[in-house]
């Protein structure tokens, strides 16, 4: 949230929020479904939030600069 200025700082987080939420966990269950009559394996489909979860954790630690002490105004 630090990365954007503070007048533009609700729009800037909303959209991609909106979009992240709506697209990888509004299919969350036809992705977790499809993978499981694909595959068979009735624990297949947790595959999909796990590495969605990975994915967001290693572009937040490689991406994202830490805003300690840094002015956000």
């Amino acid at each position: 949230v630090e990365l954007f200025p503070s007048r533009i700082r609700y729009t800037s987080m909303s959209l991609p929020y909106h979009i992240g939420n709506g697209w990888l966990g509004g299919l969350l269950p036809a992705i977790g479904f499809a993978m499981v009559a694909a595959n068979g394996d009735i624990y297949y489909g947790f595959w999909y939030p796990v590495i969605v979860a990975a994915a967001t954790f290693v572009f937040g630690l490689f991406f994202l600069p830490e805003t300690f002490k840094r002015a956000i105004d």
